[in-house]
This record gives structure tokens, C-alpha cells and sequence, in this order.
């Protein structure tokens, strides 16, 4: 098998058209579902086709968030250039750096100190000027100022053009005055308090006034500092949001700057420098939030996410605990989520692993309808709700490719009105393809890639064509074979192992025969126990004779990762009644509706052919003897339809076939599913018991193209040692049941005229019963079965051979 580079996988060039074309298209709602997805070639075929337009695209820009010190709840986002977001939030540590470094020297400088002496110096002038006129208007009221420990201030009267020495002196002098001499002595002085009380009032302005002096130098002298680092910021950046965040920044730095000296003080003078992303946390409000950095960038990204929960397809706030046990968070603890993080890009993820998470499909809708995503935390209980963050909205621009089943894309599609608009292309990768000479050479290529990636024996022709066969029997069709590549990949890894544990220098088709049969091995315990039941008698299957009312019916049993056939009683009673055909499945609610219209269309079958002359007029009874677990499918209508007429007709059934096949109500057989298990079941349990060289399968002709038997049993059809009959009627069928010519209605000695005439005895019979005339009847025996010759069943393409 050489190796010729496959590209991609087997016959999928229609979805991959179909993805081309989605990412391709540059409108809102193109994003595309991928339907069908089985294997990691699919998927990683998928992100190659996204990857290879990607790198055409340009790179989209980094997104931040950053502090709205107007509104602190509310951070602003920042849509910056490729690698911007982290240069600015570099360049915002070194500001605050240079602040902390700088700020303590700036107010230690000479002119700074000039200033600001010279507004003290000046407030000092004015407190002293308002004082000496206190004093002075004091004077000329009479009275001397006079300060008190603890900074208190006494009006001392003047009597005799001098102050009194001592208290004692001032009482005994005050005793001396006529009391109206004192009265007005007091007055005054109460006036002068309340003048010292004003004048307090004005010192206290005085004093407000300067410290708003001192820090509107302050602030000049850091606005100075601050000025060139900013305007090279907003020169080196050129963009509008960043301009607008670096004016609040100064305002809120200048308006601030206690906290930057407090800051340096308590390092004890040391300049509170800091490494960028290391700024004390008391400074958060100054850094950048880089959500989104494309600096690594070529091209636009792709982002597939594997697990699309809400937080990582949303992001989230991040919250801590202080040291009282209360819920903080600020916006340096936002996280951007995969849809934030393919902005300008792709996103892949698994729609069926997301729609099952809480909140997703619903904010994802919202999300595309609006082109506009806002982080929040989910909080599946608002009222344990305690982030008090709601971030600016950030305009997204992406386009996301989810992979899905097809049951979940048809019903998204007829119950949910969005989705049909939010992802207009649909990809569906095919189960299987064409069995042609390229699939043929795919499966040789993958072959001969896994030998030597994996250090492989090497596969001779026999054994890669033994693989392509068995990707046609998976398929189910020798015109088809199944594209996913995986369980090609395990059985060659498989065989390779049983030539090499017999020292084999090459896989050769015998190994791969070992590793089915061992497969098999592996999986068919039940298979075996019920071949052990049937064999022993316990469920009963008559594999020879003929029997009234009696067929062999065959069904597939599915046991996970293994599927068989096995063979089934069903029997058939009829009587004069009007009940019409019993399901007992049914009645015994064991029996699926696609089971229960193929019993329907029996009566409809009957009426057709039976019914022009007559009514019908029976009650029969049809089961699945032995059925414990329920019966489904339509594959067994005609097998039902047999046990009727042999019931109706009295002519016994051959024990030692079986049969499947449905059938429509013209009495036309139809093709059904699981042709190959059916057959090689009922081979195997032949075999068990015994092989006759009669026994064999009715099967539909439709099916013929779905034949790809195992070896064994093709070599018995081969031999004559077991027989397939293809039939296209149920007049084709029962003749090789019953040997007797099915014939028409009218015409004597014909299956089709024991019928009609058991159906007329019957209804006459009914309307006897019913107060009716008395209608006598010739009792016509079924005639004796002469074995002419079968029809010689056609054998089915060897499996072995292989269109080339």
C-alpha cells in the first residue's frame, strides 16, 4: 500500500465545500453546523480548513479592560492593535512607577518649597493683619488683649489709661465703678468676643484657603511630571478610548496625591517602585485588564473549545473573600471566555456538549443576535448574586463552527425560530460513499500510513482487500463503503497483532479473518447461549418438516457493539369472527409501531386480493412465540403474512427456511435492514443443530446489493449445503415454502384458491351464525405438495472480489 499523502477524509468534499463556503462569507448568521462528525480525521479536517483560511486573514486586535473612575461598576473596554494591550498595560505600571519615584523628589525641589514658603509667608501676613485690627478696634473700646495658656484670648479693661496687673487688681477696681460703668464695660467686651469669634472664622478660611493653594501647586507640580509621559503615551497608542482613559487618569492621580505620598512613607522613603503586573493592590484602579492578547498572533484565531461551559465560553468576574469575610471584586478580576477570545476569528465547539450546560445556548443567541457580549457571572440563583460589576458591552465580530448530530440540528431547527438565521450553512459529513477505485485506494494509503506511523507489519494485497471488504460490509451495501476510517484502523492494528504473535514477516488475509473471528469471540456470548437454547429444545425452532401456520421469521439483535441474527417462531391462528388480524405483540403492548403497521398492512392485503367478493370475515391471532423483550420493525410483515395464508389455507410451511423481507398491501416484498446478520444467524444456528443441505433464507431481491457474507457461509451457499432465495412476491415466496403453485383466486389447486374459499366458508359460516340462509359447502383438501424444482437461488457476489 503506498502512501500518496490522502488529504482529508474519505468522500467528504461536500461538507467541505459546504465549510468553505460558511467561513467564507464575511455577513452576520454564516456560521455553520457541522453535522455527522464521528471521528478525529473529521474534526481535524474541519479545524484544517479553518486554520488554512485563518492565516489569510488579518490579525484582530487586542481587547482590555480598564478602570471608569466616573463609574467605577461600570469598567470600560478598550479595543486596541495587535500587542498594544500589553505594552499599554506595561506602560501604565511604569506611570505609576514614575509617580511613586518621582512625586517625593518633585515636592523636596527648591522652587516647590519657594512657593509654597511664599504662601505661608503670605497667609501669615494676613492672620497677623486681622489681628492687629482686633487689637486695634479693642484699644479704642478700652480694653487691652491679653492670651491665657491653651491659646485663649482675654479682653482686659483699661481703667485709668492702663491694664490692671493682676486679677485682684481688676476686682478691686471693678468694685469701685458705679454699676452702669460696669454694665457698659461688659457690653463691649461681649461685642469684642464676638468679633474674635468672626475673626476666628476668618483664620480658619485663611487656613483652608492656603492648604487648597498648596495643593493646587502640588497638583501643577504633578501634572508637570505627569504631562510628558502622558502625552507620549496617547502620541505612541494614537487612539481615541486610550486619550479619553488618560485624561481621567491625571484628574484622578493629581486629585489623589496623599495616597502616593502615604504610599512612599510607608516604605519608609523607599521609592515604592514596582516590576509591571506587581503594582500594590492599592493601586488596582490604574491597571490594564488585558482580556485578549494577539501579539503571538499570524493570522486570525482559532479557538477550539473543548469543554463549552459558560464560564469558558464567556468568561467570568472573579470574586475574593476579605479579611471581615465580605465578597469583594474589581475589574482586574474579569476573564475573558473562548468567544471573546476568537474575536476577528473562529470558534469551534461541540453544540451538543453545550446546549446541555445552564445558561449557554440562551446568552450565545444573544450573543450573534446582537453582535455585542457583555461578561457577567452566571448565577443560576440571583439572589446569592453578590457581583456588583457590570462591564461595557464589547462589540465581537467572529464566526463559530459547532459540530452536532443531525437529531439536534433538526430539532433546533423546527423549535427554536433564532437558529435557522444565527447558522445559515449546514455541513454534513456522510456515513458512507462510493465503493469505487479511489475509496478502494484511500483505505490502501491510510493502511500503509499506519504501518509506518505505528511500526506496523507490512499488509499484502490479500489483506488490504480484505479491509476494503470490510468497510463495504459496514456499510451494508457492496456499492458502498463506510467513510470514517477508524474501524479500518483498528482491525489492521488488530490483525497486526495476530501476525505478529505467530512471527508472521506480513499481514496476511488470515490474520485479518483471525481478528474478526475473534472480535466476534469477544462479543457473542448471547449469540452462542441462544444458539445452546435452540440446539437443546428450550426455545423451540424447527429447523426441519412442515408445520400448519408455522414459519421461521428472522430479527437482529444489537448487543452494543456486536449485532447477530436469530431466528423467531411465529405462529398463526385463525376463526369465523370479525376481529380482523390480533396483534398479540401488540395486545400485550410489546410491539413497536413500525411492527404494528406492518400487521395493519396485512388486513390491507387481504381485503385487496380476498375482499372483491366477499367481505372478510375472520379473527386471526399472529405472535412472536417465545418474545419476551419486545418486537419492533416491519421486517417480519411478510413472514406474518406466510403463517396467515398457510393458517387460511391449511397447507403446512417448510420448517427448515426462514424468512424476512416487508411487504406493501399488493403482496410486493420490500427490502430490510441487517440482511447479512439475519442470513449468517441463521446459518450459524443450522449449522449448530445440524445442516440438512435444504435450509436457507427467503430474502427481498432489493437486498441482493447488500450482501457481503462471511467466507464460511458463502462457501456453503456455493456447495448447496445452504440456499438463498431472493423473491420479489409473496406468490414467490409461499411456492417455495409451501411447493404448491400460488395460482389466482379462481384458479384450482393454487394456495391463492384454498384461501379464498376458507375465507368464503368463513363468512358464510358468520352469516349462518347471524340468522343468515343455510349455505352448504364442498370441502376442497389442499392438494398434495409435489417438489418441483427449486428456484435455483442466485449466489451472491463472492465478498472476496474486488472491482479493481
Amino acid at each position: 500500500a503506498a502512501d500518496t499523502g490522502v488529504q482529508g477524509p474519505l468522500g467528504q468534499e461536500r461538507a467541505l465545500d459546504a465549510i468553505r463556503m460558511g467561513i467564507g462569507i464575511d455577513a452576520p448568521g454564516y456560521n455553520v453546523y457541522v453535522c455527522g462528525l464521528r471521528t478525529r480525521e473529521e474534526r481535524d479536517s474541519t479545524l484544517r480548513l479553518i486554520a488554512e483560511k485563518a492565516a489569510t486573514m488579518p490579525v484582530p486586535g487586542d481587547w482590555v479592560y480598564v478602570n471608569n473612575f466616573r463609574s467605577p461598576e461600570s469598567p470600560r473596554a478598550i479595543y486596541l492593535k495587535p500587542g498594544e494591550g500589553c505594552e499599554l498595560r506595561d506602560r501604565m505600571q511604569e506611570l505609576v512607577n514614575l509617580v511613586l519615584e518621582q512625586l517625593p523628589k518633585a515636592f523636596h525641589r527648591e522652587d516647590f518649597e519657594q512657593e509654597r514658603a511664599a504662601l505661608r509667608d503670605k497667609y501669615n501676613r494676613r492672620a497677623q493683619e486681622l489681628f492687629g485690627s482686633l487689637e486695634a478696634h479693642a484699644r479704642e473700646r478700652g480694653f487691652a488683649i491679653q492670651s491665657a495658656t491653651g491659646g485663649q484670648v482675654l479682653f482686659i479693661p483699661m481703667i485709668g489709661g492702663k491694664a490692671p496687673e493682676s486679677p485682684e487688681e481688676l476686682s478691686r477696681l471693678m468694685e469701685g465703678m458705679a454699676e452702669e460703668e460696669r454694665e457698659k464695660l461688659a457690653k463691649r467686651q461681649g461685642e469684642l468676643q464676638d468679633e474674635l469669634g468672626s475673626l476666628m472664622l476668618r483664620q480658619q478660611e485663611l487656613m483652608h484657603d492656603l492648604v487648597e493653594e498648596i495643593r493646587s501647586i502640588e497638583r501643577n507640580f504633578a501634572n508637570r511630571l505627569i504631562a510628558p509621559a502622558v502625552t507620549a503615551l496617547k502620541q505612541r497608542f494614537q487612539n481615541p478610548g486610550v486619550d479619553s482613559y488618560l485624561e481621567e487618569v491625571v484628574e484622578h492621580i493629581v486629585s489623589h496625591l496623599d495616597r502616593f505620598r502615604e504610599a512612599v512613607q510607608t516604605r519608609g522613603g523607599d521609592s515604592g517602585r514596582t516590576e509591571p503586573g506587581e503594582a500594590p493592590e492599592r493601586f488596582a484602579e490604574y491597571r490594564v485588564n488585558v482580556l485578549v492578547d494577539n501579539s503571538r498572533l499570524e493570522g486570525a484565531p482559532v479557538v477550539s473549545e473543548d469543554a463549552p461551559t459558560y464560564r469558558n465560553l464567556f468568561g467570568t468576574i472573579e470574586r475574593w473573600v476579605d479579611p471581615t469575610g465580605r465578597g469583594m471584586t474589581n475589574f482586574t478580576r474579569i476573564i475573558a471566555g473562548s468567544v471573546l477570545r476568537s474575536h476577528g476569528g473562529f470558534l469551534v465547539f461541540d453544540l451538543e456538549d453545550a446546549v446541555v450546560e445552564p445558561g449557554v445556548w440562551r446568552t450565545l443567541k444573544r450573543t450573534f443576535k446582537t453582535g455585542r457580549m457583555t461578561i457577567e457571572t452566571f448565577e443560576p440563583f440571583a439572589f446569592f448574586s453578590i457581583s456588583g460589576l457590570k462591564p461595557e458591552p464589547i462589540e465581537i465580530r467572529n464566526k463559530v463552527v459547532v459540530l452536532g448530530s443531525r437529531y439536534l440540528y433538526n430539532l433546533l431547527y423546527f423549535y427554536d425560530q433564532d437558529f435557522a438565521e444565527l447558522f445559515k450553512v449546514k455541513a454534513e459529513m456522510r456515513p458512507v460513499v462510493e465503493a469505487g477505485a479511489q475509496a478502494a485506494r484511500h483505505y490502501a494509503n491510510r493502511i500503509g500510513t499506519l504501518v509506518r506511523r505505528e511500526g506496523l507489519p507490512e499488509f499484502d494485497g490479500r489483506a488490504v482487500e480484505r479491509i476494503v471488504e470490510f468497510g463495504m460490509r459496514t456499510a451494508g451495501d457492496r456499492a458502498l463503503m463506510v467513510s470514517a476510517m477508524e474501524p479500518a484502523d483498528d482491525l489492521a492494528r488488530e490483525a497486526s497483532y495476530f501476525a505478529r504473535s505467530e512471527g508472521a514477516a506480513k499481514v496476511s488475509d488470515a490474520h485479518v479473518e483471525r481478528a474478526l473471528s475473534e472480535r466476534v469471540l469477544r462479543l457473542n456470548f448471547i449469540e452462542e447461549e441462544i444458539r445452546r437454547l435452540i440446539a437443546n429444545g428450550t426455545l423451540v425452532i424447527r429447523l426441519e418438516g412442515r408445520v400448519v401456520g408455522e414459519v421461521n421469521g428472522l430479527a437482529v439483535l444489537d448487543v452494543g457493539a456486536y449485532a447477530f441474527g436469530r431466528p423467531s417462531r411465529v405462529t398463526a391462528a385463525v376463526s369465523v369472527g370479525r376481529g380482523g388480524v390480533v396483534n398479540i405483540e401488540r395486545e400485550a403492548r410489546l410491539s413497536g409501531s413500525t411492527h404494528d403497521k406492518g400487521v395493519m398492512i396485512l388486513s390491507g392485503f387481504f381485503r385487496s386480493r380476498f375482499g372483491q367478493q366477499h367481505p372478510i370475515t375472520m379473527t386471526a391471532t399472529l405472535c412472536f412465540e417465545q418474545s419476551y423483550s419486545g418486537v419492533d420493525g416491519d421486517s417480519a410483515s411478510s413472514t406474518e403474512l406466510y403463517a396467515l395464508l398457510s393458517a387460511l389455507s391449511g397447507v403446512a410451511l417448510r420448517q427448515d427456511l426462514a424468512v424476512t423481507g416487508s411487504v406493501d398491501q399488493h403482496g410486493r416484498i420490500q427490502a430490510i435492514g441487517g440482511a447479512n446478520e439475519k442470513i449468517e444467524g441463521f446459518y450459524r444456528v443450522c449449522k449448530a443443530v445440524g445442516l440438512t443441505g435444504t435450509q436457507g433464507v427467503l430474502l427481498p431481491k432489493a437486498n441482493l446489493a447488500n450482501l457481503m457474507l462471511e467466507r464460511e457461509v458463502i462457501t456453503a451457499v456455493e456447495q448447496g449445503r445452504f440456499h438463498i432465495y431472493p423473491i420479489e412476491t409473496i406468490d414467490q415466496g409461499i411456492e417455495i415454502l409451501t411447493l404448491i403453485k400460488a395460482g389466482e383466486v379462481d384458479e384450482p389447486a393454487t394456495i391463492n384458491f384454498l384461501v379464498a374459499e376458507r375465507l368464503k366458508q368463513m363468512a358464510a359460516t358468520l352469516s349462518k351464525g347471524e340468522g343468515g340462509a343455510e349455505t352448504h359447502f364442498i370441502h376442497t383438501p389442499a392438494p398434495e405438495p409435489v417438489p418441483p424444482a427449486p428456484p435455483s437461488p442466485p449466489k451472491p457476489p463472492a465478498a472476496s472480489r474486488l472491482d479493481r
